[in-house]
């Protein structure tokens, strides 16, 4: 399945993930930023959100629709950064391809077996008990409140609020997207060395313990804690992400050379 995609710049490719609660327009202020900075800029809608409605008895993972976009594009090597489920989606996208793998940037991750805490719990409560209501409102106002900083402005909320009613929506259509398979530790060694993990300072206790786990079993080193920041780095941090994004791609490119 081809993926819907925005795509901006020249030079080494970055792939942008997005995260469940959003779509490709999460990135939409990362994209100008890197292509100005001398990187190509890809941002797909994974299959189920977005532009990207599943046909019917699509069976394949996330991950192979990613690269079989990026063949499509013409892109051999690239870098992957994902939020959340689109740090899921870029993990299992580097262990199908890690020979194209220039690096991978993985932001606000967790195990779907690691246990919820009473934060977590809470929030996909008071949104299910919205929706089970046919309060469309109040389970957009439940998502922006529990993944966005309460810091966050009046226009990262609304931004947030429109990808998210669009796929409340799309789900309610449609049903659940496929959910792609956590890596084994086996797979995750063989990223070594090639990671960075980051998560928000503001973000559940969850996602701090998930990075930490994963930064462990990746051999990513310390884990980068992002000021001012909730679930939704991307959005509440973008020139913090972007930051993180040219370091990612200048080590592997120093990397390269050595």
């Amino acid at each position: 399945m081809l993926l819907p995609h925005d795509d901006a710049g020249d030079g080494r490719t970055v792939v942008l993930l997005h995260a469940r609660p959003t779509d490709r327009r999460m990135w939409r202020e990362h994209l100008p930023l890197l292509g100005a900075a001398g990187y190509r800029a890809i941002a797909p809608d994974l299959p189920g959100y977005g532009g990207a409605v599943l046909p019917e008895r699509h069976e394949t993972p996330p991950a192979h629709d990613v690269l079989e976009t990026l063949d499509h594009l013409g892109v051999d090597r690239f870098a992957l950064v994902g939020n959340s489920l689109g740090a899921l989606v870029g993990l299992q996208t580097a262990l199908a391809a890690p020979d194209r793998l220039d690096g991978l940037l993985l932001i606000g991750y967790r195990r779907h077996d690691q246990p919820a805490s009473d934060l977590l719990d809470r929030a996909w409560e008071q949104e299910r008990t919205a929706l089970a209501a046919g309060d469309l409102d109040g389970a957009v106002r439940a998502g922006a409140d529990a993944w966005l900083s309460p810091e966050a402005p009046p226009e990262t909320r609304a931004h947030v609020a429109e990808m998210l009613r669009g796929n409340l929506e799309l789900r309610r259509a449609h049903g659940e997207p496929p959910r792609a398979a956590d890596p084994t530790p086996a797979e995750l060694r063989q990223l070594d060395g090639r990671v960075t993990v980051a998560v928000g300072e503001q973000d559940m206790p969850d996602f701090h313990t998930g990075g930490a786990v994963l930064a462990e079993a990746t051999g990513a080193g310390q884990v980068v804690v992002v000021p001012g920041a909730a679930h939704l780095v991307p959005l509440d941090q973008p020139l913090w992400t972007c930051g993180l994004v040219q370091g990612l791609l200048h080590r592997s490119a120093r990397g390269s050379r050595t």
